[in-house]
């Protein structure tokens, strides 16, 4: 009797694609807030989702992060993520220099090579020392950047990144997302208001559950 053949294994993401989300569902009792989401986020892409307060655009990226199981619908991905999400969860107690190292520990990291470059472009590098109690909001929302890229992953989920900062953290945060972007990495970021939609390669709106294709000015 002869071996039967190995099942032959289908990658499901197109050459290109970063990200590929399918049918994607959810709801809250019997409020549905995703209806059937399909995405693809391509390599080397920044893209954003657009949508009013409440539209489901949190609960999607904790979909895709891995946080939340959606009820039904895929979702397949290449390399490592990093997620910032809107809630800073931070410990009070710690200093900024003690959460490095606690993500430095999670993350298996030989150094903080990566993280003091992000804290150098974000302009708080002398935070080191501070416990994150005493930091203002916008300070907190930089060291939240900081912890959820300091592993350098491949797919970047932001959940209103910006939150907080001042003009020139603001364009600084931009300035990153676009290097981001320029060596290859994957950045999806959502906002309930299209801010800076000239900068983004792609963007869609989530309304009623479902998302749709908006033109983006860097197409």
């Amino acid at each position: 009797m002869g071996l039967a053949p190995a099942p032959q294994v289908i990658d499901p993401l197109p050459r290109g694609a970063a990200v590929r989300v399918s049918g994607l569902r959810h709801a809250y009792g019997r409020r549905e807030v995703l209806s059937g989401i399909d995405l693809d986020l391509g390599r080397g892409v920044l893209a954003g989702v657009v949508g009013e307060n409440g539209a489901g655009k949190s609960t999607l990226l904790k979909i895709l992060s891995g946080e939340v199981r959606p009820d039904s619908g895929t979702v397949h991905h290449r390399g490592a993520f990093g997620y910032c999400p809107q809630e800073v969860v931070l410990n009070d107690a710690l200093t900024v220099r003690q959460h490095l190292e606690f993500f430095q520990a999670a993350f298996g990291l030989a150094d903080l090579h990566h993280a003091e470059e992000i804290m150098d472009v974000l302009r708080f590098s002398e935070y080191h020392g501070a416990r994150a109690g005493v930091l203002s909001g916008g300070t907190r929302q930089k060291l939240n950047l900081t912890l959820a890229l300091m592993h350098d992953p491949q797919v970047l989920l932001l959940d209103e990144p910006y939150q907080g900062f001042d003009w020139d953290t603001y364009q600084r945060f931009w300035d990153l997302a676009g290097r981001l972007r320029d060596t290859g990495r994957s950045v999806l970021l959502v906002s309930h208001l299209a801010y800076d939609a000239e900068r983004l390669d792609q963007l869609w709106r989530l309304e009623h559950g479902v998302l749709r294709a908006e033109p983006a000015a860097a197409a």
